[in-house]
């Protein structure tokens, strides 16, 4: 049974891996574009004479927009598939982060940044909703894990790139690079399947009277988790917004005043010792401890080291603080985030009457108990 094997890789079916990839490579791929406009803030503060509230402002209107998107994108998933939504939304903030790079104003930047912000929703829902539909549950935390370690690679990826072009060329190349992940998509349309659970459901759609029983089951739910969603993305975008330009500007203006060099080597220490261990760790968590539990835990150390960061002076306090309030609160919010999508699939397999995922799963039991 697979609730009872231990998780292998080798014990997981080639279109659980190729979903995995999938998801994993746009969440790696949404992060290096998404993050390039926190990377390069410092800058943009000075070549638009932007104040920091207006600044926070763009990134409001990106999040905003990418909670209209995922709705969006959610709905035409159900439609259209999840595997065609992945690639849209991929290619959405590729564009648009492309765009970026020909702004001639800040009212130009915001509107860009908005449309961006569309295509980073979509991708979050049909990313998490893919692997939810395709991984046994006992498997899934893990397998989200992995997916949402993802981000932390292309956020110090971002910063890398960055790092090389604004050393050679200006910030308008940074945006310039971020168009390079629409060519994934080629990729995903040709090797990526939709999940069964999905085909399922375009071939035996619950009628009006079971989709009621549906949103009646699971709207309570959905709701409080919506919630805690809600306050789990302020405290991520409002703590990594502003940590590149907290890092980079001169202290008189409030900031550490790091090199461009030193900059650089935290974000890449912040994202690959203290982020990416704590979404693969939060994952055998989950696992192992249950959802809540894990959630509950990571957001208890998440309060603790966020309180320590700010209080820290010293380059050395600052980077193991950040390092250690990365580790926490990158799965205080983006596990809250996957809660919602397994609990979605949870009900949509009540809806279609099985108790099962369809997808084989060789040298293991086919399916969950």
């Amino acid at each position: 049974m697979v609730e009872s094997a231990p998780f292998r890789w080798r014990n997981t079916t080639d279109a659980q891996r190729r979903t995995l990839l999938a998801a994993a490579l746009g969440w790696m791929l949404d992060a290096f574009d998404v993050m390039l406009y926190s990377i390069v803030l410092a800058t943009l503060l000075g070549e638009f004479s932007m104040t920091k509230a207006t600044a926070g402002l763009l990134n409001t209107l990106t999040l905003i927009a990418s909670a209209i998107g995922s709705f969006f994108f959610g709905v035409w998933a159900d439609r259209f598939g999840r595997r065609r939504m992945l690639s849209a939304s991929i290619l959405t903030y590729s564009i648009f982060t492309f765009a970026c790079g020909f702004s001639s104003s800040v009212a130009m930047l915001a509107a860009l940044r908005f449309l961006l912000g569309l295509g980073m929703g979509g991708e979050w829902n049909a990313g998490a909703t893919l692997v939810a539909e395709t991984w046994p549950s006992a498997w899934r935390g893990r397998a989200l894990g992995i997916v949402q370690s993802s981000w932390a690679i292309g956020y110090a990826l971002a910063a890398m790139v960055a790092q090389i072009v604004l050393a050679r060329a200006g910030w308008r190349w940074v945006f310039f690079v971020g168009v390079l992940p629409a060519l994934v998509t080629v990729w995903i349309q040709r090797s990526v399947p939709e999940p069964e659970i999905w085909r399922q459901a375009r071939t035996s759609p619950p009628g009006i009277s079971g989709k009621r029983a549906l949103w009646s089951a699971a709207l309570p739910r959905l709701l409080v988790l919506l919630a805690m969603n809600t306050f789990g993305m302020f405290a991520w975008w409002g703590l990594f917004t502003w940590i590149p330009a907290y890092l980079a500007l001169p202290i008189a203006e409030g900031g550490r005043g790091f090199t461009l060099f030193g900059f650089t080597s935290f974000l890449v220490v912040l994202n690959l010792c203290g982020m990416w261990p704590g979404y693969i760790l939060f994952g055998w968590l989950a696992d192992t401890l249950g959802r809540k539990r894990a959630i509950v835990l990571y957001l208890a150390c998440a309060a603790v080291s966020v309180a320590a960061f700010a209080a820290a002076r010293s380059p050395g306090w600052i980077l193991l603080t950040a390092s250690i309030a990365a580790f926490a609160v990158g799965m205080a919010f983006y596990d809250a985030f996957s809660f919602i999508q397994v609990t979605i699939a949870a009900f949509i397999l009540l809806a279609l009457g099985t108790a099962t995922l369809s997808a084989p799963t060789p040298r293991a039991a086919p399916a969950d108990a």
